[in-house]
């Protein structure tokens, strides 16, 4: 499977942005799917991940009531809506796609990532 994320950005803190991640080469619309992020000296992190059919969501307390994870499994494609932004949400943003049959927070318990797109929240 092939993952690319756009969507990135630099945005004043406050501000929103939404994360796409195309997904290619596989079945897609089974797949446990993940967002992580990973800021400059900092280990990559959980954000928020998807069931296959979205009906469970998962979300790093970091984040909660503010991203956001859904996704359209006919166009191949999981989002992150992020509102209310802060600067420490800056960070390179990759999604990522498990084999496991639900949403795991672990970065090694996935083995399909994107190539990262860049948040930069400023204050």
């Amino acid at each position: 499977v092939q993952l690319q994320a756009f969507g990135g950005g630099l945005v004043q803190a406050g501000g929103s942005l939404k994360l796409s991640c195309a997904a290619s080469g596989r079945t897609f619309s089974r797949d446990v799917m993940g967002w992580f992020r990973q800021a400059p000296g900092k280990e990559r992190e959980f954000v928020a991940g998807s069931s296959w059919n979205g009906d469970s969501t998962s979300y790093a307390d970091s984040v909660k009531g503010r991203f956001t994870i859904s996704r359209d499994n006919a166009k191949r494609t999981v989002r992150l809506q992020m509102i209310s932004l802060k600067p420490e949400d800056t960070a390179v943003y990759y999604c990522a796609r498990t084999g496991t049959p639900c949403v795991t927070t672990l970065p090694s318990e996935y083995d399909y990532w994107g190539q990262g797109t860049l948040v930069t929240v400023s204050s």
